[in-house]
């Protein structure tokens, strides 16, 4: 009796104490989530305002075209997307707006977000989507590790996440669609785990239509559930699922649009397996599995970017998953893909291919500290620390996509650094240009600006000027808007923006020259043309102006 009634008075106690650590976690991962998320939204949203340049700005342009068009019944069509096309790039033909990007990349999954766009209606508004969609899978993270952790090691695992290279960087770049990798994936491991099979099905299904790709990722689940007999069956049913489904899409489906994956992803990514110009993801299987000298060598070439990129993506899990075999199933089917693309921006940490190893590498380091509970003492949990602030400073340091250069220099030797006051005047004489050019008219823009001009039908990227419209008709673009500005600025230390810089400054006098295009005004670097009319006196006063010390 004594013994009942000293539990009945522990238990409020023991509950007490369970409570404060429950709620301890909670609020350590939602703090850390709440600055990524702030920190992040400030620094994208900033570089997008201010027009500042990335290597990858016309995507933002791309992905708010599809979402305008689809908003307003033109599924997935985009001009833009067709400067892309395979018959654009190798035919030479003309831009469509009517060409639909199923073609290149199959996301069905972004229809998901349309409602979400239908409120904001702006390429800041995919900034902040993208942004929230990465902080929301940091959270299910947390979900996730509770399954097999306590509050302070899954708090740490989340934590790690909110600070690795491979989440920042692609979060600050421009919008892209393996943005939604996190959530639906880490979703669809809990589920595995608390065996809710109907929501995992329905994940299964929202990762594969991400992006035609993204059954890599989901082969590889299916591989860990199949080789580590945790679900054998349901692994290999997963495996000829992922499988025969972006051979379906690729070989059959997303050629009812255009050639495009055959024609020119196929033989860009993979063209060092094959010789014709033409290529099959079947073809290319073949091609890889029959050549293994070549598949091995394109493994471990070139062996040190290699051996910086997984350096890079183990870091901030203190490298635990070296040595986590759930973690190299998990990661080997896609990490293989990385590193047989030849294109040279596969193993970059700042774009959208590095989240696609997150996934796994965060739960092999989850199932592996499970088995090793043991390992997590004070001395190691240093070092992790250490870790995790190591891989901040790196991250920093890096840059990813320029959103941080309104505090850090774009070069140090020699020095290129454009402060935030003189981003902001810049950015001010660009938007007073744009509200020139009417809503519904035609217009071509440099990478930095095209975004802000994509909420219309018939838009293109510099060097691009003519386009397939509605009526089936060949068009130039009325309106013209270059940016001459950051070129110049850049242009000391990186030598291929001073080649840009040339090629417009001697296209725009061509352009001039034969009277296509007229100058209608020209503020601080930055020129707007309107096809077909004199220019402006004062506008061709002051490009001359700007020309003068150049020449």
């Amino acid at each position: 009796m004594g013994a009942e009634l000293t539990k009945m008075i522990d238990a409020p106690r023991r509950k007490r104490k369970f409570d404060r650590k429950f709620n301890w976690g909670w609020r350590t991962v939602l703090v850390a989530a709440a600055i990524f998320w702030i920190l992040c939204s400030v620094f994208a949203l900033q570089r997008f305002y201010n027009f500042f340049p990335t290597f990858v700005s016309f995507d933002q342009g791309i992905f708010n075209q599809v979402f305008w068009n689809s908003l307003h019944g033109r599924w997935f069509e985009s001009s833009l997307s067709s400067t892309e096309s395979s018959a654009v790039l190798l035919d030479n033909q003309v831009p469509e707006v009517f060409y639909r990007r199923l073609a290149q990349h199959f996301t069905p999954a972004l229809m998901l977000w349309l409602p979400v766009y239908a409120v904001f209606q702006s390429p800041a508004g995919l900034s902040l989507l993208q942004v929230t969609l990465m902080t929301l899978g940091g959270l299910v993270l947390y979900a996730l590790a509770r399954h097999y952790h306590p509050p302070h090691v899954s708090a740490l695992i989340a934590v790690s996440y909110f600070c690795a290279n491979a989440v920042i960087a692609p979060t600050v770049a421009n919008f892209h669609d393996f943005s939604q990798i996190p959530l639906f994936v880490f979703g669809l491991l809990w589920a595995m785990e608390k065996r809710r099979w109907w929501l995992f099905a329905l994940l299964l299904g929202l990762t594969l239509v991400v992006r035609e790709d993204a059954g890599v990722i989901t082969f590889g689940i299916g591989f860990y559930m199949a080789a580590s007999r945790r679900f054998l069956w349901a692994g290999l049913g997963v495996c000829v699922l992922s499988l025969g489904y972006m051979l379906l899409l690729t070989n059959w489906v997303m050629p009812l649009f255009a050639p495009d994956i055959s024609r020119r992803f196929m033989v860009e990514q993979f063209g060092q397996f094959t010789n014709g110009e033409e290529a099959s993801t079947l073809a290319v299987l073949w091609a890889i599995a029959s050549n293994p000298g070549t598949l091995l060598a394109e493994v471990v070439n070139p062996p040190g970017r290699t051996l910086q990129y997984v350096l890079a993506q183990w870091l901030p899990l203190a490298f635990i998953p070296i040595i986590s075999l759930d973690a190299w199933l998990l990661t080997g089917f896609p990490l293989l893909k990385l590193l047989l693309q030849q294109d040279p921006t596969a193993l970059s940490m700042h774009l959208r291919y590095a989240v696609s190893l997150v996934p796994g590498l965060f739960y092999g380091a989850i199932l592996w500290w499970h088995r090793h509970p043991n390992w997590f003492r004070p001395r190691l949990r240093q070092f992790w620390l250490f870790c995790l602030g190591l891989a901040l400073l790196l991250t920093i340091a890096s840059n990813p996509n320029r959103a941080l250069s309104v505090v850090i220099p774009d070069s140090i030797q020699p020095w290129v650094y454009t402060s935030p006051g003189r981003q902001w005047e810049h950015a001010q004489a660009v938007r007073s240009l744009l509200q020139q050019i009417p809503t519904e008219a035609s217009v071509t823009a440099t990478g930095n600006i095209v975004a802000h001009v994509s909420s219309r039908r018939e838009v293109l990227r510099y060097p691009a000027t003519r386009l397939i419209n509605d009526d089936r008709r060949e068009i130039g673009t009325e309106y013209a808007i270059l940016d001459f500005w950051y070129p110049l600025q850049f242009s000391a230390a990186f030598p291929d923006e001073g080649k840009s810089f040339l090629g417009m400054t001697n296209r725009v006098l061509g352009w001039l020259e034969q009277r296509r295009y007229g100058l209608m005004d020209f503020q601080d670097g930055v020129a707007l043309l309107r096809r077909g009319v004199p220019s402006s006196p004062e506008a061709a006063a002051a490009w001359n102006e700007f020309q003068r010390p150049l020449d």
